[in-house]
């Protein structure tokens, strides 16, 4: 295969289709990694890794049934709800984040849509993380025009909101949300300029064709997220996704070198599922083309790699934390 090829993929499309995803699966391992790595190195520094933390704002007593989500009103799991979190506790998770070299500080709720008084407290919150220095993205569910434009004056850089799986496997792990709802939120996001951080998660039982289908709808939206968080299922005691079957690991690797080359100048983030992950794998998912992470020892409600960890995996593969891209 000439050098041409991979020069005209790394080229943004949004024509994908199924059989050509299909085929960039089933390449040999290590076609596919030489060819996400070279795609990765037209747009971004291969040695340099984006840094986010994440924070829950407002814990438990969501009124979605997600599947994998411990936050879940409809699930017994061992979860305390919690209000939502004071400006001042939020303020000095965030300068803690920061010392510890994070250069985004992402903050969660679980709501369904939040209410209107709600967003702006988090506004709030958005604009004294950006008084640090930091940029700034929230996952707060479904959106209003009038809420999202609202985000968008007060300094919102981005907005998550994953579309999990594939269209035809969705049903099985919501039913309270539908699969267009989601793509209207993203919609309402990207008319209004924030950043889109859209992913997935794998590990959930979905097919290697739902894996497939759930990327090229990321890739051929309008406009290619610019944070593709590709999450490994995390299972929790007394949800419907606990005693799942897990994921090949290089199966895992195959998805990240597949969302680089389909997504060549999205930020490719390496997220939930990374404490069951050895640092041998970790390394194969950042030379596949992931060149984010979240720091913290929480995602959320469940548990990530220290920050000491994960300083010393980088420490040991020459990566440095940045920001920068060559796009």
């Amino acid at each position: 295969m000439s050098e041409n090829i991979y020069v005209e993929r790394a080229v943004e499309r949004h024509d994908w289709q199924l059989d050509e995803v299909q085929a960039l699966f089933a390449m040999p391992f290590n076609d596919l990694i030489f060819r996400a790595q070279t795609i990765h190195r037209h747009s971004f520094d291969p040695n340099e890794i984006q840094i986010s933390s994440l924070l829950s704002i407002k814990t438990g007593a969501c009124s979605e049934d997600c599947g994998y989500c411990p936050q879940s009103a409809h699930h017994d799991a061992d979860l305390k709800p919690e209000a939502l979190l004071p400006l001042s506790d939020v303020i000095q998770a965030a300068k803690r984040a920061q010392a510890q070299g994070a250069s985004r500080f992402c903050m969660g709720a679980a709501w369904r849509q939040p209410k209107d008084k709600d967003i702006e407290r988090v506004v709030e919150m958005v604009q004294e993380v950006k008084a640090l220095g930091m940029e700034t993205c929230v996952t707060l569910g479904m959106l209003t025009d009038q809420q999202t434009q609202r985000l968008k004056a007060g300094g919102l850089d981005y907005y998550n909101h994953n579309l999990d799986t594939s269209e035809d496997y969705y049903s099985e792990v919501i039913t309270t949300r539908t699969y267009q709802d989601r793509l209207d939120t993203l919609e309402r996001v990207r008319d209004a300029g924030i950043n889109v951080c859209c992913g997935g998660i794998v590990g959930m039982g979905e097919s290697d064709q739902d894996r497939a289908k759930l990327l090229i709808q990321l890739a051929n939206l309008p406009k290619h997220p610019e944070s593709v968080p590709i999450n490994m299922l995390v299972q929790v005691e007394g949800t419907p996704l606990m005693g799942s079957d897990n994921l090949d690991p290089l199966l895992f690797v195959r998805m990240i070198a597949v969302a680089r080359i389909m997504l060549p100048r999205s930020r490719v983030r390496l997220s939930a599922g990374r404490t069951s992950m050895s640092d041998e794998l970790q390394a194969l998912c950042f030379l596949a083309g992931a060149n984010s992470i979240f720091y913290g020892d929480k995602l959320l409600t469940t548990d990530n790699p220290m920050t000491e960890h994960d300083q010393r995996l980088f420490q040991r593969l020459g990566v440095y934390a940045g920001g920068s891209s060559y796009a």
